[in-house]
């Protein structure tokens, strides 16, 4: 008798805060919306490129790259929604400030850090592939890219075995 006492005043309370805290979480959902930081998407123009060694260097450089490291950004759906769009700029942001192939006419000081970041598996970043799957490049089109770097970009640090890490 005490136990279905407690299951039921259990049940009034998860369903009395349970409401309350879904509605609260509406309500600031849509409250962060209005917060106008990372909804503006126009991107910088493309000032210069480097002088890529072929058009399938250009392919995969623009596959698996160019969404962070370059003026040439396709913003997904999801970079409208807070706070989505938060992290998508600061992660936009902080890697064309690394590594723009659109400001080829700029300094880039992590132009020779392409093969290492590529063969240690450092980039693309882990939680940018599931939701770019076309980002993800094979053994060869990895070495493909490692090669292209070093032929479009310049000379490049030695590459780092698979997995050891930023």
């Amino acid at each position: 008798m005490q136990a279905d006492c407690y299951a039921g005043s259990m049940a009034n309370v998860i369903r009395k805060y349970g409401t309350k805290t879904a509605i609260a979480i509406v309500i600031v959902f849509a409250g962060i919306q209005l917060v106008p930081l990372g909804q503006a998407h126009a991107n910088p123009p493309v000032t210069a490129e480097p002088a890529w060694n072929s058009p399938q260097t250009r392919a995969l450089f623009q596959r698996a790259c160019f969404d962070c490291h370059s003026n040439q950004t396709q913003w997904p759906w999801y970079a409208h929604v807070a706070p989505m769009s938060w992290l998508l700029l600061r992660d936009v942001d902080g890697g064309r400030s690394h590594l723009n192939f659109s400001q080829w006419n700029l300094p880039q000081r992590h132009a020779g850090d392409v093969a290492q970041e590529v063969s240690s598996g450092a980039m693309p970043l882990w939680f940018y592939l599931p939701m770019h799957p076309a980002a993800r490049l094979s053994a060869a089109e990895k070495q493909a890219l490692i090669a292209g770097a070093a032929a479009s970009l310049g000379p490049q640090q030695p590459p780092r075995p698979a997995g050891a890490g930023h």
